[in-house]
């Protein structure tokens, strides 16, 4: 019978020093008002506590000026928006926080994950996603030429790291399968999933980005996943022309339309909404904001930084 209890106290203590943990490798855990701490346990789950935004950004500056980035260095409109999203995220830390186990972290990093075809246009290859962190004092052509080098690894044909790590989990028996992902939920609720898991998985994001304009089909709204820490997801539609009010004139516009999901958990639709703006502001200023296609290099500057005029000017 001792055993029994002995067996007890010792799973009690376990399951109080993992409740106590709150440090994680990718953040760090905050003092948040009441209100926004009672959240974690009125919406539990991502899904329950979601919010939707939709924005129209004018692309006409955008597509004018991708036709010189992309001779220039590959620049197309997937590597634009992954900038503006950096952006939005650089200027508003509250959007680049997430909720694990009923506390609320800030992350260490930006990091962002975009979705793409393993073959472009081919409607039967496999979707990849790629996840990036974020540098500082990065400019648009560096960040154009690390997605452009992790674009070519994903579509060489090679099995990268993720396929081997889907493939030894595929080969599982079903029981066996299902016991191993709960595991992995609960090792990550009591934030002992080891750093590299964390860093490997493209789920583990700040956002994440899906492009649908190749595939010419509409902007929908997508879920969050429960599994991992991204608390917001960016469906990117197909550029249309629509008539928009501009100087109080009715104007046919190339309009990108962009949906947002968003856990409010992290924060209010306030600065949400700050975040959406930086984002519509980087894609429709794209010389000032992206730059680097000046011959004379004199718009080469570090994403999020207005470079400052010159004296006399």
């Amino acid at each position: 019978m001792w055993c029994i209890g002995l067996t007890v106290a010792i799973v009690l203590v376990v399951w109080v020093l993992a409740e106590m943990k709150t440090s994680r490798p990718d953040g760090d855990v905050m003092r948040v008002h009441p209100y926004r701490r009672l959240l974690a346990y009125i919406g539990p789950r991502r899904n329950e506590s979601v919010v939707y935004f939709d924005s129209l950004v004018d692309v006409e500056r955008l597509l004018a000026y991708l036709e010189k980035a992309e001779a220039k260095f590959g620049g197309h409109i997937t590597h634009a928006v992954v900038a503006a999203g950096a952006v939005g995220l650089a200027e508003n830390p509250p959007m680049n926080r997430f909720e694990k186990g009923g506390r609320l972290y800030q992350r260490r990093d930006r990091w962002l994950t975009f979705s793409m075809k393993r073959k472009k246009l081919d409607r039967k290859a496999k979707l990849s996603a790629v996840k990036l962190k974020m540098i500082d004092g990065e400019t648009f052509e560096q960040l154009c030429g690390r997605i452009n080098s992790n674009v070519k690894v994903e579509r060489s044909g090679q099995q990268t790291a993720a396929d081997k790590e889907f493939a030894l989990f595929d080969a599982l028996p079903r029981p066996v399968l299902k016991l191993a992902v709960r595991a992995a939920y609960v090792l990550d609720y009591f934030n002992l999933l080891p750093a590299f898991f964390i860093e490997g998985d493209a789920m583990f994001t700040s956002l994440f980005i899906a492009n649908l304009g190749s595939l010419h089909m509409g902007a929908g709204y997508h879920h969050l996943y429960e599994w991992g820490t991204c608390p917001l997801f960016l469906m990117v539609g197909q550029v249309e022309e629509r008539a928009m009010v501009v100087d109080g004139k009715v104007q046919a516009r190339k309009i990108l339309p962009l949906r947002y999901t968003y856990d409010e958990r992290i924060d209010d639709g306030l600065n949400a909404r700050f975040g959406i703006e930086s984002v519509k502001r980087v894609l429709e200023n794209p010389e000032t904001e992206l730059g680097c296609i000046a011959e004379d290099g004199s718009d080469v500057h570090p994403l999020g930084a207005t470079p400052e005029p010159e004296v006399g000017q």
